[in-house]
């Protein structure tokens, strides 16, 4: 720890981003062992997702929009960030559905909306990072946040890669390519979170915005595609999968944080 509070705050956001991605892309190398996991696996695996995603949204992205400095009261931007995402991703479901033939490379319309919105997510996520051990730079202890930050996007990330990487597997995708179009949806992070810290001033006013505008992006997509997928099989397990991922979620953002 003393080793890693020493280095200068983009390598600090280099190697967290770097485990992050390691976990994103572990998650999708699970498609190699099978085309697609057992239903209630799946629906189980689908709802800890939703979960998780769901919690991140609240406690590690809307909480530090709010508690950021805004030109604007906190109460507006991170309302109408929350609505720019959630309207950009209604936005691209409709244009997704008029252009349905041009996303075959990545599977049909639902597996290419799960894919941009994932993407598009980790963006700021990753700058977020970078910014927490930009802002903590000088010693161990401030460190501690931008740790904690990074490692629960990690674990979000696991089951993360193997919703994005199964569905592809099983809409006819071989596994190669299915892993390759999921660990790039976090690749995104690792630019994004050294980015984040060098240029920590300049992203620290936008910060806000992007937080909110990820967040609503997120709960968008787990309304509209990882919800109802969960629940279509069963009820019972997809509930608990959800209730489990949040918890998993919040205590690492509240208990460790």
């Amino acid at each position: 720890m003393q080793w890693f509070s020493s280095l200068d705050a983009w390598l600090q956001a280099l190697l967290a981003s770097l485990v992050m991605y390691a976990m994103t892309a572990a998650g999708a190398a699970c498609v190699f062992l099978s085309r697609r996991p057992a239903r209630h696996v799946f629906t189980v695996l689908l709802g800890i997702s939703a979960g998780i995603m769901i919690a991140a949204s609240f406690f590690s992205l809307l909480l530090p929009a709010i508690e950021s400095e805004s030109a604007l009261p906190s109460y507006l931007t991170v309302t109408l960030g929350f609505l720019l995402g959630g309207a950009f991703i209604v936005g691209s479901d409709a244009l997704l559905s008029r252009t349905q033939h041009t996303f075959s490379a990545i599977g049909d319309k639902r597996t290419a909306l799960l894919y941009f919105a994932v993407t598009l997510h980790n963006v700021p996520e990753g700058m977020a990072v970078g910014v927490a051990f930009a802002a903590g730079a000088g010693g161990a202890q401030a460190a501690l946040p931008g740790l904690l930050l990074a490692l629960g996007i990690a674990v979000q990330n696991f089951p993360e890669g193997m919703c994005v990487a199964f569905p592809m597997r099983a809409r006819g995708m071989t596994p190669l390519r299915s892993f390759l179009f999921a660990q790039g949806s976090g690749a995104v992070e690792v630019p994004a979170c050294v980015l984040g810290a060098l240029a920590a001033a300049a992203v620290g006013s936008l910060l806000p915005w992007a937080l909110a505008f990820s967040a609503g992006a997120m709960v968008a997509v787990v309304c509209s595609e990882l919800i109802p997928e969960c629940f279509a099989g069963n009820k019972t397990l997809a509930t608990l999968g959800v209730v489990l991922g949040f918890c998993l979620m919040m205590a690492l953002d509240v208990a460790l944080g």
